[in-house]
């Protein structure tokens, strides 16, 4: 080791455990400082902001997991703008920014992801997982931002005040992972009828049978309709296990957070968070995956 090499180690020596110990005074903090408080109410349900809006079912509030998702919208649009003029600028003087490498990066592992799975139907699929993906990562992730769950008004309910927040992860509220399991089934069907036409509907109603049944005709006829009876049961259960796999995964996250920060605060909830950064990302990925092998599947004729 030269000399240079060991005087930074020296200088770096005492920082690394000026930072240790500042971290283990907080971690000691953490469990002092709750100690009296109640735990906060966890509901299930998204809860009602009582602010009244002109739109049909909102006129006695709304749902705090709209602003979030409006925000996680917003967010997705607006880095869009910047990549779109960062593009531009590049193609003018030639050079890259970071942003756009990253982003680039990005785009091209997602793409040879779905193609490895969709083949020549890329194209055509790629647009809607890659929006699920970095809508429901982006989401996941917004909910683990100071203040959510935890800025908010105060309410009487049966007697007792409660914390209503102004924000919650959008994917924690049942309402949203429902909408995105729809959407995604909805699809699904129209990837079909789009790439089989009218030959797709034969998955669900079929009654015939081959020519050369014979005598057991009727019974495959009958056999084929309830088979078609249990396709059409099969779509819609995945309705419910997308919504249910995503809203579970992260609400049991979210339950934790509250309940790791409120038994010990600061430093010692931070593995935590970087589990859920972690279990975020997983979830996007399981949602769009699930998705596109679905698509992929419904564009094969069975």
């Amino acid at each position: 080791m030269t000399e240079t090499a060991q005087k930074q180690k020296k200088k770096r020596t005492p920082l690394i455990a000026l930072v240790v110990l500042v971290m283990l005074v907080l971690c000691g903090l953490g469990f002092v400082f709750p100690r009296g408080r109640e735990l906060p109410v966890i509901s299930m349900a998204a809860e009602r902001i009582p602010i009244p809006l002109p739109l049909p079912g909102f006129q006695e509030g709304f749902p705090n997991t709209l602003p979030t998702a409006i925000l996680t919208s917003l967010i997705l649009i607006v880095l869009a703008l910047i990549y779109n003029l960062s593009a531009r600028r590049a193609e003018k003087t030639g050079q890259l920014n970071r942003f756009l490498v990253a982003v680039d990066t990005l785009f091209e592992g997602l793409y040879s992801f779905v193609e490895n799975i969709a083949r020549d139907k890329t194209r055509a699929l790629l647009p809607l997982v890659a929006t699920f993906f970095f809508f429901i990562l982006t989401a996941n992730w917004m909910g683990l931002l100071p203040g959510v769950g935890s800025i908010g008004l105060y309410e009487e309910h049966h007697g007792e005040r409660v914390l209503v927040p102004f924000f919650r992860g959008a994917n924690a509220d049942l309402s949203t992972t429902l909408a995105l399991a729809i959407i995604s089934v909805i699809t699904v069907q129209v990837v079909g009828l789009r790439f089989q036409g009218p030959r797709y509907l034969r998955k669900f109603f079929n009654f015939s049978a081959p020519p050369n049944s014979g005598m057991v005709g009727p019974v495959l006829r009958i056999a084929n309709g309830f088979a078609g009876l249990l396709e059409i049961i099969s779509e819609v259960s995945k309705i419910f296990s997308f919504a249910f796999r995503l809203f579970g995964n992260i609400f049991a996250g979210e339950v934790l957070l509250i309940v790791v920060s409120f038994l010990a605060a600061f430093v010692a909830t931070l593995p935590f968070m970087g589990l859920e950064l972690f279990v975020g990302l997983i979830q996007a990925l399981v949602f769009s995956m699930l998705s596109l092998v679905f698509y992929t599947m419904a564009t094969h004729h069975h």
